[in-house]
């Protein structure tokens, strides 16, 4: 079910996008230097869907960063939870195996 979800998906995009390309092959003067304080002539020419798609992945790109860098917090704290709990469950097998069977403590369920 899940492939087939992907695919319902991903084959009506992939359609649009080779429809885009098709219909934007033709080559744009892309200016690198836009203020023109370059004594060099700093254009690319490349076909109008090379441009916007490489554009469009970029912003994936940093903003898929950008997302990874405003979750760091929640990441260290996750990490820093997961340190205490293997702690304290050390902690506690310990004590289990000091304590006398007669005052056995009851097992706990790890919670995942």
């Amino acid at each position: 079910m899940k492939t087939f979800l992907k695919a319902l998906v991903l084959v009506p995009l992939a359609l649009v996008i080779t429809l885009f390309a098709v219909a934007n092959r033709q080559t744009v003067a892309v200016q690198l230097d836009p203020l023109g304080w370059s004594d060099q002539n700093l254009t690319l020419a490349a076909p109008l869907f090379l441009v916007l798609l490489l554009a469009l992945a970029l912003g994936v790109v940093v903003g898929g960063g950008a997302v990874w860098l405003g979750q760091a917090r929640y990441r260290r704290a996750a990490r820093v939870h997961a340190r205490e709990a293997a702690r304290t469950r050390a902690e506690l097998e310990r004590v289990r195996e000091e304590a006398p069977a007669s005052r056995a403590l009851p097992a706990v369920s790890a919670i995942h």
